[in-house]
C-alpha cells in the first residue's frame, strides 16, 4: 500500500520551497539569510516527505472506519517519526531562528515579502508540532491497536 501526502501538505511545501528559493536569489543580508534557512530547511522536508507525512493521507479512510491489513506498513513512518520527534523539534528551533534572522534583515531592507515568509514557514512549523506530527503519530498508535501490532 503506498501512503500519500495529502495533496493541500505537499502543495504548501512545493510553495514554501519556491518561495525560499526565491529569496536566496536576492542578494546582500536576505540572501545570506534565506541561504542559512534553505541548508536548515532542505534536509528536514526530506524526512517530513519520507516519514513524518505520508501517514497523513489515510486520516480520510481512517475517519471512515476502513481499516485494511496493509495499512501496517505505514507503522515503519509513524515509529520512525515517534523516536526522532526530538531531533525534529530541534531542528525546528534552528530553522525558527534562521527565520528571525531573515526576519530582522528583510526589516532592515523594508523588504515585508520576506518578513511575510519567515512568519508564514515559521506558522508552518508550529502547526506541524502542534498537529502534524501528533497526528501521524497517533495514526500509528491507533492501526497499532485495531491491528494488534
Amino acid at each position: 500500500m503506498e501512503f500519500k501526502i495529502p495533496p493541500s501538505l505537499k502543495s504548501e511545501h512545493e510553495e514554501l520551497h519556491a518561495e525560499l528559493a526565491h529569496a536566496t536569489t536576492m542578494g546582500g543580508k536576505i540572501g545570506d539569510a534565506a541561504k542559512t534557512v534553505a541548508r536548515l530547511l532542505h534536509p528536514h522536508f526530506i524526512k517530513e516527505e519520507e516519514y513524518a507525512l505520508p501517514p497523513l493521507g489515510l486520516l480520510s479512510v481512517l475517519a471512515q472506519g476502513k481499516i485494511f491489513p496493509e495499512m501496517a506498513a505505514v507503522l515503519t513512518m509513524t515509529d520512525k517519526l515517534k523516536t526522532g520527534l526530538p531531533d525534529m523539534m530541534q531542528e525546528h528551533r534552528e530553522i525558527v531562528a534562521a527565520l528571525k534572522n531573515l526576519m530582522t534583515a528583510a526589516q532592515d531592507e523594508k523588504r515585508m515579502e520576506y518578513v511575510r515568509f519567515s512568519e508564514k514557514l515559521m506558522l508552518h512549523a508550529q502547526t506541524e508540532e502542534e498537529v502534524l506530527y501528533p497526528t501521524a503519530i497517533l495514526i500509528g498508535e491507533y492501526l497499532r491497536l485495531k491491528l494488534n501490532k
